[in-house]
């Protein structure tokens, strides 16, 4: 399924509230959480992590992995998460908007 645009980046900062993960994890997550409905690609994944830090909503550190390889970590900022909550409170409205015209109220 494809993502609206700024929903991956708001998806990438909800998985990094929950500690650093690198970009395959990050992945997986959304994958996982979304149970496989929602796939970020790397093509559109690592160009939303750079945007991301770019706009210092998140920080990159080369790190070594469990298995002994060399894989960037992402953490969450303190501007990533005021912009997480944002993010996250126009969505909520988006949401109950789009469903209040699929449902609309009997009168």
């Amino acid at each position: 399924m494809e993502f609206l645009q700024g929903t991956l980046e708001m998806l990438i900062l909800r998985t990094l509230m929950f500690g650093p993960k690198h970009g395959y994890g990050i992945a997986q997550f959304i994958r996982q959480t979304s149970s496989d409905v929602l796939l970020a690609e790397a093509g559109s994944l690592y160009p939303a992590l750079q945007r991301l830090e770019m706009q210092k909503l998140i920080t990159a550190k080369w790190e070594m992995s469990e298995n002994n390889r060399r894989v960037r970590h992402y953490r969450l900022t303190a501007a990533g998460r005021a912009k997480l909550s944002s993010s996250m409170s126009r969505w909520d409205e988006f949401v109950q908007a789009i469903g209040r015209v699929l449902h609309p109220a009997k009168e």
